[in-house]
């Protein structure tokens, strides 16, 4: 997964920002290319659980419609010092062309995955 620089930090600061809550959030781009940072509301304003604001992200499902872009990164923090992800994370991993990221941000540590039938592989991150 490739992020530009500016993205990539604004992901880290969102995680800092809600801890000790669960920050979440996506990327959306064109062409494989991130082109913004969407940060999401947690619906369930949980230190161990998120759900992203559904109203929210219906207006992102729209607008990224109306602009022609996709849903490539899928985010959220987590409170423990490994960023991985959970058995729930995958079960509810249902965008199978996403990367699904996970940011500690006592690290700033980074990790992303895909997720295909059940099965998480991490793909690394490259900042440029």
């Amino acid at each position: 997964m490739v992020l530009p620089r500016h993205i990539y930090d604004r992901i880290i600061e969102h995680a800092r920002t809600d801890y000790p809550d669960i920050a979440c959030g996506v990327v959306v781009g064109a062409n494989g290319r991130a082109r913004r940072h969407v940060p999401m509301e947690n619906a369930a304003r949980s230190p161990t659980f998120y759900e992203m604001n559904p109203k929210q992200l219906v207006a992102l499902y729209r607008e990224m419609d109306d602009l022609d872009e996709e849903l490539l990164v899928i985010y959220h923090s987590t409170p423990l010092p490994e960023a991985q992800l959970s058995r729930i994370d995958i079960a509810y991993a249902n965008e199978p062309g996403a990367h699904y990221a996970v940011v500690s941000p006592e690290g700033p540590l980074l990790r992303a995955y895909r997720v295909v039938d059940g099965v998480a592989t991490e793909t690394g991150v490259q900042v440029i």
